[in-house]
């Protein structure tokens, strides 16, 4: 059954018990609202077990960037929280070399309350260079997955760097996966981008998948989700959803796994 909400005007309070049930704490410890149809079910996870959540913000026609991969921003300040609050929930945060390199992103929790998660940056090519805010910024640790037969890149010297297989240019999700519960990370949020996380979602990797619609039209860009062609829609993925109102945008978090 979809949940309706909107998480606007959520107290300090809330989201500490929210914060809390994703240690263990009672689910009840939340209280009734919205704050528990959005992230209740996102922390009934056993800790320890393997969860990936992926999240895209998109316009109404299907673009999660111009051309020139220009994204900011394309959801409103809702989205914005909510993106935060699903770091602070998340063991590890994920996302692709080219979403460092357009958007440098820091990665943290800083739209509410909540520890960083171990950022992890897919760079099987190791193109990235030190001066990104991912790798200069030390209020947490940094681990680069690399191809295991690239040479060493330019990244800051004392990051960790995991090297694996390679197939072509891509690094096979299930692997990462593995490589990261291996060292404790076992709750995933991917968060970017549309080539990371088709990635996963074609190898069958996701357990939810929120796509955050905006009400704008961009008329060109870069698109969200890219699978393989299928010859008609009834073959397209169909799967149960959850709905949630941000602000002026719409959540859709399509349920895979648990």
């Amino acid at each position: 059954m979809a949940a309706e909400g909107d998480i606007r005007g959520r107290s300090e309070a809330q989201w500490r018990a929210v914060l809390a049930h994703r240690r263990g704490a009672p689910l009840g410890s939340i209280g009734a609202g919205e704050l528990e149809a959005l992230y209740g079910p996102l922390c009934a996870v056993a800790l320890g077990q393997s969860f990936i959540v992926a999240h895209l913000a998109q316009s109404l026609d299907g673009k999660i960037a111009s051309m020139n991969g220009a994204s900011r921003w394309i959801s409103g300040e809702e989205d914005l929280c909510h993106t935060h609050r699903m770091r602070a929930l998340a063991d590890a945060v994920v996302v692709g070399a080219d979403t460092v390199l357009h958007d440098n992103p820091m990665l943290t929790v800083r739209r509410c309350s909540g520890t960083h998660p171990v950022r992890i940056v897919i760079d099987p090519q190791r193109k990235l260079e030190a001066h990104h805010k991912v790798f200069t910024d030390r209020s947490t640790r940094t681990i680069v997955i690399a191809a295991a037969d690239r040479p060493s890149g330019k990244a800051a010297p004392d990051v960790e760097t995991i090297m694996l297989p390679c197939d072509g240019s891509v690094i096979a999700p299930k692997a990462i996966r593995d490589a990261l519960a291996a060292r404790g990370l076992h709750w995933l949020f991917i968060e970017g981008g549309g080539v990371t996380i088709s990635n996963f979602l074609r190898d069958g990797c996701l357990d939810r998948l929120q796509i955050t619609v905006a009400p704008v039209i961009l008329g060109s860009g870069r698109p969200s989700v890219v699978l393989p062609p299928i010859s008609e829609p009834s073959l397209g993925l169909r799967p149960p959803i959850r709905r949630l109102s941000l602000g002026a945008d719409t959540l859709f978090e399509c349920i895979f796994g648990l």
